[in-house]
């Protein structure tokens, strides 16, 4: 029996980017769903052309996004056995996403991360700071959690069932490490998998500026150490 596999993509002012995003996802994903969130270009429409499912997050906020898709999933009749989320703007490659859930379908694993590690980097794609507060929040989780995550990755695969099992709840910039320590605190199976980053289409919303790089640094730690004293 074939996996019923979904796609979240939050998206704010990427009308460069979605188009070449959605149309590089295998022919495996049932459905794209692409969140705009409160875009002031015309991301909305390059993405219902290109055979999105578009949804319309007003709230700023990668979290509330990716909140907003999983609302519109849970509402639909058939739920996927697979969600993945993925940015953009065409840092990562779509094209990817057959080894990023290769590990749930193969192996039955819960969670996947797709890890961009240094040798399949591109020049310049990871700022400074992205470095840095992926290596300092994956050394406190290896310290806190005797994790093994090594990036915070966008691009990642989980279990539709795991998922809500998580009640995400950040908003914000803190997304993606608060599903990763509710994976190590609920003791869920996971992996990094290897993969491809280049240079982002346009200027980031969280790297690209101080206030965004240090309100994510901010989160970022505040969920660990939130985690690393809750019983």
């Amino acid at each position: 029996m074939s996996k019923i596999i979904k796609v979240i993509i939050p998206a704010y002012n990427e009308e460069g980017s979605i188009g070449k995003v959605i149309a590089e996802i295998p022919e495996i994903v049932s459905e794209i769903i692409v969140v705009d969130n409160n875009s002031s270009d015309a991301t909305a429409k390059v993405a219902k052309n290109a055979g999105a499912t578009v949804l319309f997050q007003p709230n700023a906020g990668y979290g509330n996004a990716c909140l907003k898709g999983m609302e519109y999933i849970s509402e639909e009749k058939i739920k996927p056995d697979i969600l993945v989320f993925l940015d953009g703007d065409y840092s990562d490659y779509p094209s990817e996403m057959l080894k990023i859930i290769a590990p749930i379908i193969e192996k039955n694993v819960d969670f996947v991360v797709g890890a961009r590690v240094r040798s399949l980097r591109e020049n310049g794609s990871m700022t400074f700071p992205q470095r840095f507060g992926n290596k300092l929040a994956t050394k406190l989780m290896r310290l806190f959690f005797n994790s093994t995550f090594t990036d915070l990755g966008p691009f990642r695969a989980i279990k539709y069932e795991k998922l809500l099992q998580l009640n995400m709840q950040d908003k914000t910039y803190g997304w993606t490490v608060e599903m990763q320590l509710k994976v190590l605190k609920k003791k869920f199976t996971y992996v990094e998998v290897p993969v491809k980053y280049r240079n982002r289409i346009g200027v980031s919303k969280v790297s690209g500026t101080v206030k965004g790089t240090i309100f994510a640094g901010i989160k970022i730690l505040t969920w660990i150490f939130k985690y690393s004293f809750k019983k």
